[in-house]
């Protein structure tokens, strides 16, 4: 096929399949006499794809890396780039909704007021945006593509003072019991990580999905157990619709946010439960911020600099505000404390919200 026979049957404009030649995403031959270019099958097919992907969103970078990978034949790769195109868009819907309530927010507030407060509308603009901004700027500090192999090992290796996966089997069997899972119902895992606490639930014969922001994590999760769905994902732009899980767990995950990004994430994981829905964090945490300066104290008082930095490199959940911020939003809330640090949180909503 020559240019104009391939762009009318894509419905794309000849333009448009040179932009692709000129960023080297398709090199069709040309006639040896009028210099015509001359589309195979394997080229039209590969101008199929990256139309495709353009109309997913992804940029020419991207769709670039994803032709390596298919000329190379690493299909694992270019699953890898589609969910994570996946999950860019899902957080891009995320952003929208939180302008759109942002709108409503300065419009009531316009409609309200006999003279309109221009400092008012300001500060509703700015905290939109610093919302945006703690929704963006988590980053993977601690490197969990590389601990990834080593995870099943790292938690079950007992630490001679200070060992944050204490009683790590107990509280992911208590997680399972105090979600009292149901033979219809479907869970969400988020934090998945290599599948421990998700594969009781399959144990259970529960339907249960799961996110995580490491491919290597979810790598390890699949080899364990191919039957549960993952996606690339994470607490701030959960990548499933709303209202769609009867139940969400997640352990030893949410101390890697800090305390605003940790309300974010409660705001993402009420909107994908459903009506009645559950929810069971297992994590790291204290009481409250006077019991976080008591323990530290205890660490600096007995020379343990390395610890007290160890805890300060993560963000361990003052508790009250977790509870707080559950109750006034309409969940009833159980808790239990499982040692030094490491806590239950369980919430329920109204089956009527």
């Amino acid at each position: 096929m020559h240019i104009k026979e391939i762009a009318d049957k894509l419905k794309v404009s000849p333009r448009t399949i040179r932009f692709y030649e000129e960023k080297g995403l398709i090199s069709p031959d040309k006639n040896d006499e009028n210099q015509y270019r001359v589309f195979t099958d394997k080229e039209a097919w590969r101008l199929q794809t990256i139309i495709s992907l353009r109309e997913v969103g992804m940029s020419i970078q991207q769709i670039e890396q994803v032709l390596a990978e298919m000329d190379e034949g690493d299909s694992e790769e270019v699953l890898y780039y589609l969910e994570l195109q996946r999950a860019v868009i899902f957080a891009e819907q995320v952003r929208l909704k939180q302008v759109i309530n942002t709108l409503d927010h300065m419009i009531n507030h316009y409609k309200s007021e006999s003279s309109c407060s221009w400092e008012s509308l300001w500060e509703l603009a700015a905290q939109c945006k610093r919302t945006e901004l703690e929704r963006t700027n988590w980053m993977d500090r601690w490197n969990f593509d590389k601990q990834a192999a080593s995870y099943d090992q790292q938690v079950q290796t007992v630490q001679e003072s200070f060992h944050v996966h204490k009683d790590y089997d107990k509280v992911l069997d208590k997680v399972l019991e105090w979600i009292r899972p149901q033979n219809h119902e479907i869970g969400l895992e988020i934090g998945i990580g290599t599948g421990n606490l998700a594969g009781r639930f399959l144990g259970r014969g529960i339907q249960i999905k799961g996110i995580d922001q490491s491919k290597e994590m979810l790598k390890q999760c699949k080899q364990k157990y191919p039957e549960i769905e993952t996606r690339i994902g994470n607490f701030l732009a959960i990548p499933f619709t709303d209202h769609c899980f009867d139940f969400i767990v997640t352990s030893y995950a949410l101390h890697h946010l800090t305390p605003e990004q940790k309300i974010l994430a409660l705001e993402e994981m009420q909107r994908v439960l459903k009506p009645g829905g559950r929810l069971c964090i297992a994590d790291l945490m204290f009481i409250d911020e006077q019991e976080r300066a008591s323990y530290l104290e205890q660490w600096k008082q007995r020379g343990r600099k390395d610890i007290i930095k160890q805890i300060e490199d993560e963000f361990y959940a003052d508790r009250s505000q977790l509870l707080d911020w559950l109750q006034k939003n309409g969940a009833r809330t159980q808790i239990e404390q499982i040692n030094e640090i490491l806590h239950l949180v369980y919430a329920q909503w109204s089956s009527k919200s």
